[in-house]
C-alpha cells in the first residue's frame, strides 16, 4: 500500500492502539509492526489471512504484542520465534526453511527431479526411430518359395501329369 491509504491504515492502527493503551510508535517503528503482521496468519481465520488484515479478536491481539515487541525493542526474528513458539510454526505465512519446513520447501524440487528422472529413462529405454527389419508379412514355407523360383525362372519341378507337361490337367 502506498501513499494516503497507508497513511490512513497507520493513522487508523495508531488510533486503536491508543484506544487499548499499546505503545506510540514512531512512522519507522509502526512501518515494521505492519510488515511483521502481514507475516503472520491469523490461527483462527479459515482463509489463512494474515493478522493486519483479520478482524478477530486474536488478531488484534497479536497486532498489539507485535507493536509492543517492536516498541521494545526485539527484532523481527525474535517476534517471529515468540508466534510461532506460542502458536506453532503455522502462524508464519513464510515458515522456516528447516525440519518440516525443508521439507514443505523440497517436495516440490524433489518431484519435479524425481519426475525428470522417470520420465528420461522411460525415453532412453524406448525403441529408436529406425526402421523395423523384422519378419516378413508372411512366414517362411520353403515349398513356396520354390515355387515362387520356379515360376520365374519357367520352370516347373512338380511330378510328372501336371499342367505344365502336356498330360491332362
Amino acid at each position: 500500500m502506498t501513499g494516503r491509504g497507508a497513511a490512513q491504515q497507520t493513522g487508523a492502527q495508531q488510533t486503536g492502539a491508543q484506544q487499548t493503551g499499546a505503545p506510540t510508535l514512531t512512522p519507522a517503528q509502526e512501518q515494521r509492526a505492519v510488515a511483521i503482521q502481514k507475516n503472520l496468519r491469523c490461527p483462527l481465520c479459515d482463509t489463512g489471512e494474515s493478522i493486519a488484515d483479520s478482524r478477530s479478536d486474536i488478531s488484534v491481539k497479536m497486532r498489539e504484542s507485535v507493536r509492543e515487541q517492536v516498541a521494545a525493542g526485539r527484532t523481527d526474528g525474535d517476534i517471529y520465534v515468540f508466534f510461532a513458539q506460542r502458536y506453532g510454526n503455522f502462524v508464519l505465512l513464510d515458515p522456516p526453511r528447516t525440519g518440516k519446513g525443508l521439507l514443505l520447501w523440497g517436495a516440490p524440487l524433489l518431484a519435479l527431479a524425481l519426475g525428470g528422472a522417470v520420465l528420461w529413462s522411460f525415453l532412453r529405454r524406448a525403441p529408436s526411430s529406425a526402421p523395423v527389419t523384422g519378419l516378413p508379412d508372411e512366414p517362411f514355407d520353403p515349398f513356396l518359395e520354390q515355387v515362387r523360383r520356379d515360376t520365374r525362372a519357367g520352370t516347373d519341378t512338380r511330378a510328372p501329369g501336371g499342367p505344365t507337361d502336356g498330360g491332362p490337367a
